[in-house]
């Protein structure tokens, strides 16, 4: 007989429980009765259902004006990412005639055929919601208008604006034997114009690209817009407007504007002898990258928009026309107009309280017991000060720090600098396939190995994806660690909109296990005997499915079986098998799926015991919580919680260094699951279902007998902090939650 389990709950108590073979159930389940491709969602239509419920919060009217036109605008730039990765992966398959299916039995030429369907009836949403933002835009005295609607006033300033700012770094170019076709970066616009020369008639077609440098938008001076108004006018039309400037001589005949999106995924042989240099010269191959898609204006010029399909190599399936706007994205700049009126209120995160009773000390305050802080309800200046502190800290010997997203302004980076200089031994692991921060994080490498840091870039074929920080320090009785696990990045600005979670602990153990995770990435030593850290690729997957096993087999038993996950995407099939076998057993299964799900809930045969429903509102949900009733009704002291950077997809389990954190300590453990994940589970103001036809629904409704929807954003921005002193902070206390106010169906 095997031997068995040793788990430890939140009590810190030690149980023996029977061992379970991760490769399958303790009984084996009935076979399903749905054909295996019925089971599943498609993993890119999933993508694009999650940016329609992103677009959808544009078209909320509860949120401010300048907020539904950001949420439009990210829906632009999401879109925009997927069409640069996953589509153009997808196009590059059909091209090399590789027809491995996806994992509903699709090929990729049959998923590019449904995606193209959908992305038409995206992108006409897309221009609906626009014409009705701008409208009302408008009417609360923000213009954004086009060359034909400026008014007299604003004439001269704009003249002006294009003669001294634009006109000297635009460059027109006739497209004709003698000029060759110039080269259009990723995600560049242009300018096409149809032009009849006077003297003998002559007709051309001239090329203007509009400089990435430039802004998309131009403001107009308050004096001259009028008081309280704002007038902005996208540089495009600015050209359009002011053409006759560079063309004299010539008609106008017509004009168009177009947009390409380029493959913008990065390959890295495996072999790679140099994988800085490997990565600078990948990154300038991106630019140059195979056209994905051409947008261009509803009535561009028939010969110019054959000649941009010629010379850019594009398939007419790839091009997208519109009367609207081209580049929602670039919405983002008039987001940013000051008008807090048209803003969600300015919300200030709480610094927290634990580390302020210890005068601001962060050691002082882990050394008293684990604490968890909650991001961005609660400050994440926490993190920069403990890498801050470690790095003046006299006692202090040695960091340890994974960076996956730092950001362009990283007080981290800054701190690991500062460390070093004070002679700390400082270890970074600098991953570089993040993809879109490969450049950044090159420059953050190059700055910290001048610095004197000992620079790691981990495995060649494996991201490093976890997020940890070690501090070493010389304490009265020998050496201790200092750890913070995060689920998220240690990026300043995503920090402020993200809800992720820092845990912030000095257990030995744990202490032991981050010092093996950190010596697999940066010298391929395999960890034996962790203590607590699950890691993928090695165990995470089978530590996940162990626990899954244990809710089937008490279920079996008759005991209470619940399983509860927050993450941002499930499409692994291994684990949506298993998650299924656990509805078959009987087993309530909870999830809280931001992004892609590829999991169908509610199918008889198959998944009845399973919901599934999505998150989207002014944060965006990121952390990743797995918790399991281990045989007690949910939630309880004596469910097993854990917190992870990694989500149930192939790529996290079998091709990135994760790491699955079990949360042991008492309040820490309530707090992750009684207040954290519950509300999640409770949240019915910002919540979508998933049907088992693959639409969501907005649950927006509030259970009987409750006055208003249960918002968990809400919830957290209104109460204590998590990282308190134990207990409520202030007058009233914390309203305690109740499972009974989510059971919407």
């Amino acid at each position: 007989m095997s031997s068995p389990n040793i788990v430890e709950t939140a009590n810190g108590e030690q149980s023996a429980q029977p061992a379970v073979s991760a490769a399958s159930p303790p009984s084996v389940p009935q076979p399903f009765s749905v054909p295996e491709s019925d089971r599943y969602f498609n993993r890119e239509l999933s993508w694009l259902a999650f940016n329609e419920r992103v677009l959808a919060e544009a078209f909320n009217q509860r949120y401010p004006l300048l907020e539904r036109l950001r949420f439009l605008s990210i829906s632009g730039s999401n879109l925009d990412e997927f069409m640069m990765i996953r589509v153009a992966g997808l196009v590059g398959q059909a091209q090399r005639g590789i027809d491995k299916p996806a994992i509903d039995g699709r090929s990729p030429t049959q998923q590019l055929t449904a995606i193209r369907e959908k992305l038409a009836s995206i992108s006409s949403r897309q221009q609906d919601i626009w014409l009705d933002l701008n409208t009302a835009l408008a009417e609360a005295g923000i213009h954004i208008a086009d060359e034909k609607r400026v008014e007299p006033a604003a004439h001269a300033w704009l003249e002006a604006f294009f003669r001294d700012e634009i006109l000297p770094i635009i460059t027109p170019q006739a497209l004709d034997p003698a000029h060759p076709f110039p080269f259009v970066h990723n995600e560049g616009m242009g300018l096409l114009f149809t032009l009849t020369r006077e003297a003998d008639r002559e007709q051309i077609i001239e090329m203007i690209l509009i400089p990435s440098a430039l802004p998309r938008f131009v403001r107009v001076p308050g004096d001259i817009a009028g008081a309280g108004e704002a007038v902005y006018i996208s540089i495009a039309s600015l050209i359009q407007r002011y053409a006759r400037k560079l063309f004299p001589g010539f008609t106008i005949e017509g004009d168009g504007l177009f947009r390409v999106l380029r493959d913008s995924d990065i390959e890295i042989e495996e072999e790679a002898e140099d994988l800085v240099r490997t990565f600078r010269s990948a990154i300038q191959r991106r630019r140059r990258g195979q056209v994905i898609q051409l947008e261009i204006e509803e009535d561009f010029d028939p010969k110019a928009e054959e000649i941009l399909l010629e010379q850019l190599g594009v398939h007419e399936a790839a091009v997208i026309k519109t009367d609207g706007m081209i580049g929602i994205d670039g919405l983002a700049e008039i987001v940013e107009e000051d008008r807090p009126d048209l803003k969600f209120d300015a919300y200030s995160p709480r610094y927290p309280e634990r580390v302020r009773e210890h005068d601001g000390d962060v050691f002082s305050a882990i050394r008293e017991k684990d604490m968890i802080v909650h991001h961005p309800y609660e400050s994440f200046e926490v993190v920069v000060d403990f890498i801050r502190q470690a790095a003046v800290d006299p006692d202090v010997v040695a960091i340890k720090q994974t960076l996956y997203r730092a950001g362009s302004q990283s007080a981290v980076i800054n701190a690991l600098i500062e460390a070093a200089e004070n002679g700390k031994s400082v270890t970074a692991v600098v991953e570089l396939k993040a993809r879109f921060d490969e450049e950044q994080n090159l420059k953050w490498a190059t700055k910290l190995e001048r610095a004197g840091v000992q620079v790691i870039y981990g495995f060649t074929d494996w991201k490093t994806h976890a997020k940890i920080s070690m501090v070493v320090r010389r304490e009265d009785k020998g050496f201790r660690t200092y750890c913070h696990f995060g689920t998220g990045n240690y990026h300043p600005v995503t920090a402020k909109i993200y809800t992720d979670m820092s845990f912030f602990t000095a257990d030995p153990k744990l202490g032991r296990d981050a010092a093996k995770m950190m010596n697999f990435v940066t010298g391929y030593v395999e960890p034996a005997g962790l203590e607590r850290i699950a890691l993928a690729p090695l165990n995470l997957r089978e530590r996940i499915l162990e626990r899954i096993d244990a809710e089937i087999a008490n279920a079996q038993e008759g005991k209470p079986a619940a399983i509860w996950f927050k993450c941002n995407q499930i499409t692994d099939k291994g684990m949506i098998d298993r998650l299924y076998a656990a509805s078959d057993a009987g087993v309530s299964v909870e999830l809280v799926v931001r992004g892609i799900c590829c999991l169908k809930p509610g199918v008889p045969g198959l998944s009845e015991n399973i919901r599934v429903k999505s998150i989207i509102g002014r944060f965006l949900e990121h952390s990743r919580i797995y918790a399991f009733a281990n045989g007690k009704p949910m939630p309880s002291p004596g469910a097993l919680v854990y917190i992870a950077s990694a989500d149930l997809m192939e790529r996290n389990l079998d091709r990135r260094v994760e790491t699955l954190i079990p949360i042991l300590n008492r309040t820490v453990h309530d707090q992750v699951l009684q207040q954290v994940l519950l509300a999640n589970m409770l949240d019915v103001e910002q919540s979508w279902w998933l049907h088992s036809d693959g639409s969501y629904a907005r649950v927006d409704q509030a259970p009987e007998g409750d006055s208003k929807p249960f918002n968990c954003h809400r919830y957290f921005m209104t109460n204590p902090s998590l990282s308190g002193r134990g207990g409520a902070l202030e007058a009233g206390g914390v309203p305690k939650l109740s499972l009974r106010k989510g059971r919407a169906g």
